[in-house]
């Protein structure tokens, strides 16, 4: 390869075959009714978000951090939304990251120790499969929302010498199937083994008393690790894990991610802690989401029963063929419906699909349209 055209040629070559296989991406402008977002809780666009940051810009707070949280970027607006985050979700400390994906990598990444197992759910989010890949434990992983095979896996690598601790990672509500972890099942098997790292990226604001998650419960255990995100229902970008102290000081002296990178905006601090009155002042929000939810689970087991429900506010419709469900998604677009299609790999193979997001940013009467227009553009089996 001698010319800039030559070393490009891969790379054309890869898009090539993404393309004959109905698998390129590419980047659309948000248009239309919102069935694609995570701002389940219509935050994003709240009165008081926008007037909380206003105000702290007027009274100085800066737009960027400039710096890494070790360095000059640790301001008291990250840590007082850190304490009063921790209070919220009754946990021992909470530590703000960049962005989701950040925050679970670096966990996955730095918390098992060389000689523990990382055994992960088999659906596991990607943020997941790269802090396995940078981790010096083992890794396993047990069959989706099985914890039997969760615990049988622990048992064969006890019984091949394992000696260290298991690191249990899941989602307490699954990002592209919107179904839930049995946490009640898998904490005992974390509680005799090791630990369990809960990513409730989805769960956060939606479910659990006042927005705390499914796994409010759970909260506050040594041995118990959460995510919760704030660019989705609280309506922001960055997210937290919330853990035990000496686990939250060895992040801040071990993980890479952290220790490396620019601190979030403390206005995204600000805007969090905003987001946490809104969820107790506006209780309603929740409820209303769960309305919508029932209401398109009623609507689609008339129109199109062979779609199961999913039970949450994240509802796959399964096609099947990549070309199939992107020319469905096309029609749900020109409909006037923000809805994508979603291929491998971010799903299995032969399990494309629509994701249907719903949100308060969708009227009840737009369910029943889309419903409406899903069963009239479905294909024919």
């Amino acid at each position: 390869m001698n010319t800039v055209e030559d070393r490009l040629s891969p790379f054309r070559d890869d898009l090539a075959r993404l393309a004959a296989a109905d698998r390129t991406r590419r980047l659309i402008p948000r248009a239309g009714i919102d069935f694609a977002s995570n701002d389940y809780l219509g935050l994003a666009g709240h009165p008081r978000l926008a007037g909380a940051v206003r105000a702290a810009l007027d009274a100085g707070v800066p737009v960027g951090a400039a710096g890494s949280r070790l360095l000059r970027g640790n301001t008291e607006w990250h840590e007082a939304f850190e304490d009063k985050a921790a209070a919220f979700f009754g946990a021992g400390s909470a530590l703000l990251f960049g962005g989701g994906y950040q925050a679970n990598a670096a966990a996955i990444a730095t918390l098992p120790q060389r000689g523990d197992l990382l055994v992960m759910d088999a659906l596991s989010h990607a943020s997941t499969h790269e802090g396995a890949r940078l981790t010096r434990a083992e890794v396993a992983s047990f069959r989706h929302n099985d914890a039997d095979h969760a615990g049988a896996v622990i048992a064969d690598w006890r019984r091949r010498g394992g000696s260290g601790a298991a690191w249990i990672a899941v989602e307490s509500l699954y990002s592209m199937d919107g179904d839930r972890a049995p946490l009640d099942a898998l904490a005992p098997i974390a509680d005799r083994e090791g630990f369990l790292i809960i990513d409730e990226a989805h769960a956060t604001g939606v479910w659990g008393p006042g927005g705390r998650g499914l796994a409010h419960a759970l909260e506050g255990r040594g041995n118990v690790i959460t995510l919760h995100t704030l660019g989705k229902a609280l309506g922001g970008s960055g997210a937290l894990l919330c853990l035990p102290g000496v686990l939250r000081d060895f992040v801040v002296n071990r993980a890479r991610p952290f220790i490396f990178a620019t601190a979030p905006s403390p206005l995204m601090a600000v805007a969090g802690a905003e987001a946490l009155d809104i969820l107790r002042d506006e209780p309603w929000r929740q409820q209303a989401l769960h309305d919508r939810v029932a209401l398109f689970a009623r609507r689609m087991a008339r129109a199109l029963p062979h779609l199961p429900p999913s039970g949450s506010q994240i509802v796959p419709l399964v096609v099947g063929a990549d070309a199939a469900a992107m020319a469905l998604a096309a029609r749900a677009q020109q409909a006037g419906f923000d809805l994508r299609g979603i291929r491998p790999p971010t799903v299995p193979p032969g399990t494309a699909r629509l994701r249907v997001s719903l949100t308060l940013n969708a009227a009840e009467r737009d369910i029943e349209r889309l419903v409406e227009t899903l069963e009239a553009a479905w294909p024919a089996s």
